[in-house]
């Protein structure tokens, strides 16, 4: 059975979602505030947090910032009553998987929770495509399948679990492109046609780690109204 962390003050949306998650066959604990729920992340390692950003104590990127510089690699799925886009992109920036906006429907909510599950490394889902090699190379840049550690110009880059994935979502290609809803559906195990800016910001960031120049990329490269490719 997967464990959820609920990580949100409204006891009221609190009380909903764990119904339903637990209906649905998950083991939730919730917490009320940033500092209780960053504490049971720590102690319980569950399998997926909920994370509200507006909490009391300690607010939602905090608790994400901290989860993340603790190692804690379990998906994150933040939620949100704010419309601005620099929050999502600032969620997305510091190591959370996906987003939903308030107010969110419930089916929308249990496919995303699904989803990420499904894609989370070391829980079971649907199997991969293997890569043969045991370790990749473009440009400067080598990632070690086996340890999943990612080195530019010999030096350890931090990429979060869903920029690791993507990255090597576009390395299986062998530089063919890769569209923005083929990419949805296997990096967040989306099935249906609704694209999200998560994708162009998971790249953004993982060409500012990568790339010799972000906005003039030499590997990672947009092909316009399609997707993304990559160059060795």
């Amino acid at each position: 059975m997967n464990r959820i962390l609920l990580i949100e003050d409204n006891t009221d949306l609190a009380f909903g979602l764990r119904n339903n998650l637990e209906i649905e066959g998950y083991e939730v604990e919730v917490s009320g505030d940033g500092s209780a729920g960053l504490e049971r992340a720590r102690r319980s390692r569950p399998d997926l947090v909920i994370l509200d950003l507006m909490l009391p104590k300690l607010d939602g990127f905090r608790v994400l910032k901290a989860m993340r510089q603790d190692a804690l690699a379990m998906p994150v799925l933040i939620l949100t009553a704010r419309g601005e886009e620099t929050d999502k992109v600032r969620g997305l920036k510091l190591g959370a998987d996906d987003y939903v906006t308030k107010p969110f429907g419930v089916l929308e909510i249990l496919a995303r929770v699904e989803a990420l599950l499904r894609r989370s490394p070391g829980l079971a889902g649907p199997s991969r495509p293997e890569t043969p090699a045991r370790t990749e190379r473009f440009g400067d840049v080598e990632i070690d399948l086996a340890t999943r550690t990612v080195t530019r110009a010999g030096k350890d880059v931090e990429v979060a679990p869903r920029e690791y994935e993507l990255l090597l979502a576009l390395i299986r290609r062998r530089g063919a492109v890769v569209s923005r809803l083929e990419l949805m559906r296997e990096v967040w195990g989306y099935s249906d046609a609704v694209i999200s800016r998560t994708i162009d910001t998971h790249v953004a960031e993982l060409r500012r780690k990568l790339e010799a120049d972000p906005a003039a990329p030499r590997h990672i490269l947009t092909v316009r109204k399609v997707g993304y490719r990559l160059k060795e």
